[in-house]
């Protein structure tokens, strides 16, 4: 497989609402829109596209059908400060607070109102021993 776009798709009870929620929050816009599926794309990048869907709808395997679990967004930022901030100003609940991680992120984790968790991040240098467990390329 030479796969040519990839992007996760949310099923949920409330398509409209958990469409707001990444438009208000998280600079998507709708590209495409009906009652039971939306697709968004990022304002900020073309390229970062999110699909929502009714977890009850037929085009979901019956095997599937239902709402979201276990599942984590991750979105790298430059500026993870400044939306730890914009969260905290519009009141979104905060699962994990900004913080240092040894292996090189620092982040926050969010959720969206389906319960699926949003992890910010910006890549910072790793600590030195997470660094030593990385090879180091050739010269």
């Amino acid at each position: 497989m030479r796969p040519i776009a990839s992007y996760p798709v949310i099923l949920t009870g409330d398509v409209a609402g958990t469409a707001a929620f990444y438009r208000n929050h998280f600079s998507f816009e709708p590209r495409f829109t009906s009652d039971w599926y939306m697709h968004l794309q990022s304002t900020e990048n073309r390229r970062v596209n999110l699909a929502i869907v009714d977890g009850d709808h037929p085009t979901v395997p019956e095997a599937g059908r239902g709402r979201a679990s276990g599942l984590i967004l991750n979105f790298e930022v430059r500026d993870v400060d400044a939306e730890y901030e914009k969260a905290l100003a519009a009141g979104l609940p905060i699962l994990w607070t900004l913080r240092d991680e040894e292996f090189g992120q620092r982040h926050f984790v969010t959720a969206d109102p389906n319960g699926v968790m949003i992890d910010i991040i910006k890549p910072i240098p790793p600590s030195a021993e997470f660094a030593a467990r990385h090879p180091q390329p050739a010269t």
